[in-house]
């Protein structure tokens, strides 16, 4: 196979960074084996509970060491995991859940049906969790396996809110863990799921390690998606933190380690001319590239500076920086995403192919915007946002905006987020981010396609017509009434601007071929279990 001069260059980049691969983690992996498997993932782990913070790498901490009551198969249909069997009422506002037998905690305690319900009424406190709150009568313990939840109108939705895998999936904590409120994180890490948390073995900043949980009892049905028997088929797996993707790239290519969640977009090529590498893309609905602005503060609790971004934005400036390569990104401008059952056109008018600058000049001052400072965070450890972030803020300056950027890693992005304070205050203006595609097929449980203001996610968007359609999706029935339902929510969303897409991409991983069994699943969250090294 022909390798060219810029492949060259790129491999030796590499082999340049492989001398600076600490030196602690060479002495590391010398010792491990085909049952150790090291992972550089995209983030650094800095928030442990999942109901308090929505990255994926605290949802892929929780896939670990958590379960859940139900979970979605390969064709999204919810199916049993914690739960035996369960039954609903003839009025349909009464279901009952009785919990199978194995089930413990990883202190050696068994699971009840009092830790269910303690999980359950924490997670309706928040975004993902909103449609069961707003429709429950009472969340309670029947027995010690057996538990209800009674509505106050039938919600035909129900077990698909309990199997969700977007936004915030329900996990199962211990009754002490989950009484906590749910502004609080919950820290102590122990679950009933397939890997335990190795908290003597935990580095914060450096890496975290999930050892088989040798007393965990898995479904007997075969593996399906996320759903059937959660098979362990390695003893360790350990989370590197490599800041540096050309080190994190160079160890994957010494062997040091075995995955890395984003490589380097211009390593993809030198990624497929190695024999011992491969590209893969566990989700192929793909990633919405997002930007979320303030709705709470200046300038941006404007309606009018809102729709300045939505004009402003070159999809494919910022798809060059994101992907360069043409196979993994296209523009999007359904609010559902690009080949989903709602993508739709409605409301679309202000697309135009290289952005319109002029129509976001004369918005932004038709919002009264004076010079106040737009903050925008960037994480400089994630490659493509550290320089999405850069092209946009070059990209309002020049449009007369003072544009600021805030560098930090992702965790230090994560904890300011949570600020609904003013720039002067430790707030925020902005930041890039991005979800699956698939996850856009759910507004109920996908976060960011909330807009009810300081009760929702990040952002904090607020639109009470909008919001009103969205409560009507727990209703319809066939795919029809969504489709046309998904239609009259982008109208509006595109009007009030709850958020500004920047392209939609393929995001493949970078593995040792030595490394299998990684599962494909919709949702962009990846579980360990299934996983064999070789």
């Amino acid at each position: 196979m022909t390798i060219s001069r810029r492949d060259v260059i790129k491999i030796g980049m590499a082999a340049g960074a492989a001398l600076s691969i600490p030196s602690v983690l060479r002495a590391q992996t010398t010792a491990a084996g085909a049952r150790t498997v090291r992972m550089v993932k995209a983030a650094d782990l800095r928030v442990f509970d999942p109901v308090v913070e929505t990255s994926n790498v605290t949802i892929d901490h929780s896939l670990a060491i958590y379960d859940m009551l139900f979970s979605l198969d390969a064709k999204l249909t919810p199916q049993p995991q914690m739960v035996e069997k369960w039954g609903i009422s003839e009025d349909k506002k009464t279901y009952t859940f009785e919990l199978r037998d194995g089930l413990s905690w990883h202190d050696g305690t068994p699971v009840t049906a009092a830790d269910c319900v303690a999980s359950i009424r924490r997670w309706v406190q928040v975004p993902g969790g909103q449609l069961l709150m707003e429709r429950a009568k009472d969340i309670s313990r029947k027995d010690d396996k057996t538990f209800t939840i009674a509505l106050k109108e039938p919600l035909g939705l129900l077990i698909n809110l309990l199997a969700t895998n977007s936004g915030q999936p329900l996990f199962m904590m211990r009754e002490k863990d989950a009484s906590r409120p749910a502004t609080e994180q919950v820290t102590a890490n122990i679950g009933s799921g397939p890997f335990r948390f190795n908290e003597a073995l935990a580095k914060p900043g450096s890496s975290f390690t999930y050892d088989r949980s040798e007393k965990y009892v898995p479904r007997k049905e075969p593996s399906d998606g996320l759903a059937g028997g959660k098979i362990v088929k390695v003893d360790r797996v350990i989370w590197d933190n490599i800041g540096d993707t050309q080190t994190a790239f160079a160890a994957l290519q010494a062997g040091e380690i075995d995955y890395v969640e984003q490589p380097p977009v211009d390593f993809y090529s030198t990624i497929e001319n190695d024999s011992n590498l491969a590209l893969q893309v566990l989700d192929k609905t793909g990633w919405v590239l997002c930007m979320r602005m303030n709705c709470l503060q200046k300038p941006f609790d404007n309606v009018k500076a809102r729709q300045a971004m939505l004009h402003l934005i070159d999809q494919e400036a910022f798809l060059r920086v994101a992907v360069p390569d043409p196979r993994y990104g296209q523009t999007v401008t359904s609010l559902f995403g690009n080949g989903t059952p709602y993508s739709n056109d409605e409301n679309t008018g202000w697309f135009k192919k290289g952005g319109d600058p002029e129509k976001a000049k004369q918005l932004l001052k038709e919002s009264g915007y004076s010079g106040e400072k737009v903050v925008i965070l960037q994480p400089t450890t994630i490659a493509w946002i550290n320089d999405a972030a850069q092209l946009l803020a070059a990209t309002l300056r020049k449009v007369g905006v003072n544009a600021e950027l805030a560098p930090s890693d992702w965790g230090g992005l994560a904890a300011r987020r949570a600020n609904k304070g003013t720039v002067e205050n430790g707030g925020w203006s902005i930041f890039i981010t991005s979800d699956s595609g698939y996850g856009l097929t759910d507004p109920f449980g996908e976060v960011f396609l909330s807009a009810n203001g300081d009760k929702g996610w990040y952002g904090w968007p607020k639109n009470d017509e909008y919001e009103a359609l969205r409560a009507k999706w727990a209703d319809v029935e066939t795919l029809d009434e969504r489709k046309a339902l998904a239609r009259e929510m982008q109208k509006i969303w595109w009007d009030f601007v709850g958020d500004v897409y920047l392209g939609q991409t393929l995001r493949p991983i970078a593995r040792r071929k030595t490394l299998s069994g990684m599962i494909e699943m919709p949702g962009g969250f990846i579980p360990m279990w299934d996983m064999e090294k070789a």
